[in-house]
């Protein structure tokens, strides 16, 4: 009879494969795919903001109000909004996966880090598409002096 002994199973070993969606190899694919379209979009937002007209000298609240009347610059800044704020919450996902040590430690700050991204990503979609400059009914001391003209 010859007997085999089976080698201590080591602490690294893969675990068996679940069936479903592998929610982390989505997740590192989303973060270097937005990583490249955020790129994309902050350099034209700055080259668009500080090289084209008259540069840095152009930059008021005129030119912030002319550029969120326009739906492409709202799609723009929208696109950037949305993947910023999601990009750095699964970032912010990892980490807390890598360095919190309790299961409800986890809970609270995954959860909490889903609350803070939602609320800014709601606010600021709000913000973008729904921004007037000159609101009707103000008292024209208080609004910019291009809506005066108007």
């Amino acid at each position: 009879m010859t007997s085999t002994l089976a080698a201590p199973r080591s602490p690294y070993a893969r675990t068996p494969r679940k069936n479903g969606v592998n929610w982390e190899k989505w997740g590192w694919i989303y973060m270097r795919v937005s990583g490249v379209v955020l790129v994309v979009l902050i350099f034209g937002h700055l080259f668009v903001n500080l090289m084209v007209g008259e540069g840095v000298s152009a930059l008021n609240f005129a030119f912030v109000a002319g550029k969120l009347t326009t739906p492409f610059w709202q799609w723009w800044d929208v696109a950037m909004l949305w993947l910023a704020l999601i990009h750095g919450g699964n970032g912010m996902r990892t980490l807390v996966n890598d360095y919190a040590t309790t299961r409800i430690g986890r809970g609270i700050l995954k959860s909490s880090i889903l609350a803070a991204v939602v609320i800014l990503i709601v606010l600021g979609t709000l913000v973008v598409f729904t921004f007037d400059p000159c609101p009707a009914g103000q008292p024209a001391d208080l609004l910019p002096t291009f809506c005066q003209a108007l």
